[in-house]
């Protein structure tokens, strides 16, 4: 079968914008092969496929999205130009490639979302909400995974996915993971990449939960990270050189060199999930000073959250706190409470 000739591509060229346009290709022109050789195939508005010429049977398949949240706009930036640069040639990709834009009408909208928070209607909770806003993207993005690793190889380590984002409030530490709860042990290589890409700390959970790395772990067998790179910011407004190690360690990744080197890596610190503080009434109360960093820490027995009867107290000599919003609706995580747990994690990778 003859391959099509390559033509310029304004959607290769600025995803972004193409996207927040509302622009959708004519079935005939739905995909295509770049200059470089790369071919690439329009799955939805945001989704875009792109795999090497050539790819072997166990070939890595790595799926990166960013833009779950509407309004955490770098790492968005960060992936359209990474399309952009495959598409030209000036960057290598030897795996296969999905690329997901996730809360499009958020974007458009400058918002974080328009119903509910998209990353906590994964593993089928969407269905729980029919009538959100959100709730067919959350479908349409787990068939996209579905689809996309269903032609994945099934060898350890072929299967990845990065869900990049930033965060509301300042941290402790700027640049953080989190890697969903699957009840096996972690990843080695995935620790080694994160620390390639200047994560300072990793966040582990303990219990299954409806983000879309969660999702990808659980349903795809992906090894599956959440990145939280730093703040969020307009469009336009981001010093994209503060988000140069995750983009480095990204495209290394996807060139196939990620690994290769023999420098001593600097391993990011870990700490485990041991609680949560849930807003149960509006009767509640964070009792934080409303700008507190993640990951700030308290000492045993600082009262942390009140709401009725219900009292949160830190129970072990030193707890920290991420994610910490009283804004969030009943029923909902109001702050997850880790423990430092480095040598433990690090001594158990395989």
């Amino acid at each position: 079968m003859p391959m099509p000739t390559p033509i310029p591509m304004p959607m290769l060229d600025d995803f972004l914008a193409y996207t927040l346009a509302g622009m959708r290709p004519a079935a005939n022109d739905a995909q295509g092969v770049c200059a470089s050789g790369v071919r690439w195939s329009w799955v939805d508005d945001g989704v875009l496929a792109m795999e090497p010429a050539a790819s072997e049977a166990d070939v890595r398949s790595v799926m990166v999205s960013a833009g779950i949240h509407g309004d955490e706009t770098a790492p968005i930036e960060l992936l359209s130009l990474l399309v952009r640069d495959i598409a030209q040639g000036n960057a290598a990709l030897t795996c296969r490639l999905l690329v997901i834009l996730g809360n499009v009408d958020a974007m458009r909208d400058a918002c974080r979302y328009r119903d509910d928070d998209l990353n906590r209607l994964f593993s089928g909770r969407h269905q729980q909400l029919p009538a959100s806003h959100e709730a067919p993207r959350a479908a349409a993005l787990e068939q996209a995974a579905l689809q996309f690793f269903a032609r994945a190889s099934t060898a350890p380590g072929a299967r990845w996915h990065i869900d990049m984002h930033t965060a509301i409030r300042a941290s402790v530490f700027e640049r953080f993971a989190l890697l969903p709860h699957t009840g096996k042990p972690f990843s080695r290589a995935m620790f080694e990449w994160l620390g390639d890409a200047h994560i300072s700390a990793v966040l582990l959970h303990t219990t299954q939960g409806n983000t879309y790395s969660h999702f990808t772990a659980h349903a795809c067998g992906a090894d599956a990270c959440t990145l939280e790179l730093g703040k969020v910011r307009p469009f336009g407004e981001n010093d994209l050189t503060r988000f140069a190690g995750a983009d480095l360690a990204v495209r290394q990744l996807l060139a196939g060199t990620h690994g290769n080197a023999d420098t001593d890596r600097n391993m990011p610190r870990v700490f485990t999930v041991i609680d949560q503080i849930t807003k149960h009434s509006d009767a509640f109360e964070l009792l934080l000073a409303a700008d507190v960093p993640n990951f700030t820490s308290f000492a045993k027995d600082t009262l942390l959250a009140r709401d009725g009867a219900y009292r949160y107290t830190v129970r072990h000599h030193e707890e920290r706190i991420v994610f910490p919003n009283a804004t969030v609706k009943p029923g909902l995580r109001a702050g997850l409470l880790v423990i430092e747990t480095t040598a433990d994690t690090l001594s158990k990778l395989v």
